[in-house]
């Protein structure tokens, strides 16, 4: 049995994806056929947990004929959830691959403007729509005109409701949450710099020292850091954890640490112990990080990858 989780997603992006020979300027970059796929952190959350054999409850606003197309994708990728009607347009990001090179482009727009109406409009369908027992993932960047203490306000709403909230997040939006208590964040490690004040990269003591605080002084349960190519690290009232990250060939990073977020809390839902749900949390990121443009981990993969790692 599965605990319910319900996805937020503030700021849906429309992923468009193409290869093209070699980037140069001022020429026409002719590619092949590009790939279309709906983006954004809790969706990407929610498709994730789809392809690891779990279900979720994706909440998103959308507007425009770019919000139409992504409605569609999103169907035919078996998102089910609310979508909240907006007037502005749903943001399109492009990714672009350099085949010469290997490298990858990344072009990411704002997000529409929105007005103060429609964000209350997205508080209070989270609000109807609570996982009560289960997790509540609010990922990704706020759009224009979304107060910063957005995802602090979704917090209050799930206070003594028996929901378990995690915030993928960075800057203001993710401060002003922490200032609620969370059950978990998932920064990167320039997220975790800036969130501690720091500057430049912190050292490895310096990261254990900044995740134990976050969870010391009650801001978060859990911090799970993500340390890229490094792997990650895990902290909680009870110890830390940490993985090296499974030999594989990267191909995109684009949705690896969406991946990595929906495996930690799938498996935590389906009631797993928590070295065995970061387990498939960093087998899951990596899996997709083997995935060209904006495709997400397979099952088969995830399981292959999790055979290969072992805590330390």
């Amino acid at each position: 049995m599965q605990a319910p989780i319900v996805t937020l997603t503030m700021n849906p992006a429309l992923d468009v994806s193409i290869s093209v020979d070699r980037v140069v300027p001022e020429r026409k970059l002719r590619s092949g056929p590009g790939r279309f796929d709906p983006g954004g952190g809790g969706i990407n959350v929610t498709r994730a947990i789809r392809n690891l054999g779990g279900s979720s409850t994706a909440v998103y606003p959308l507007g425009g004929p770019t919000g139409e197309a992504y409605r569609s994708l999103a169907e035919a990728a078996g998102v089910s959830g609310h979508v909240i009607r907006i007037a502005g347009e749903t943001r399109e990001s492009f990714t672009v691959h350099d085949s010469s090179t290997g490298e990858l482009y990344r072009f990411i727009l704002p997000g529409p403007e929105f007005v103060e109406r429609e964000w209350r409009a997205c508080l209070s369908v989270v609000g109807h729509n609570l996982p009560r027992g289960g997790f509540l993932v609010a990922s990704g960047s706020l759009p224009p005109g979304v107060p910063a203490d957005f995802y602090a306000r979704v917090t209050r709403l799930a206070a003594g409701q028996d929901v378990r909230v995690v915030v993928d997040a960075s800057g203001p939006a993710l401060e002003a949450a922490l200032a609620q208590g969370l059950f978990l964040i998932k920064p990167s490690r320039d997220e975790l710099a800036e969130l501690v004040g720091a500057h430049g990269e912190l050292d490895t003591d310096e990261q254990l020292r900044a995740v134990g605080a976050l969870v010391t002084e009650g801001r978060a349960e859990h911090v799970a850091l993500s340390l890229g190519g490094e792997g990650a690290l895990l902290a909680w009232a009870d110890g830390t954890l940490r993985l090296s990250t499974p030999r594989v060939e990267v191909a995109s990073a684009v949705g690896a640490g969406d991946a990595f977020l929906a495996g930690l809390v799938l498996r935590l839902a389906e009631g797993q112990p928590i070295e065995s749900a970061f387990r498939t949390a960093v087998a899951a990121g990596s899996a997709t990080a083997a995935m060209p443009a904006t495709e997400l981990c397979s099952a088969e993969d995830v399981a292959t990858l999790e055979g290969q790692l072992g805590l330390g």
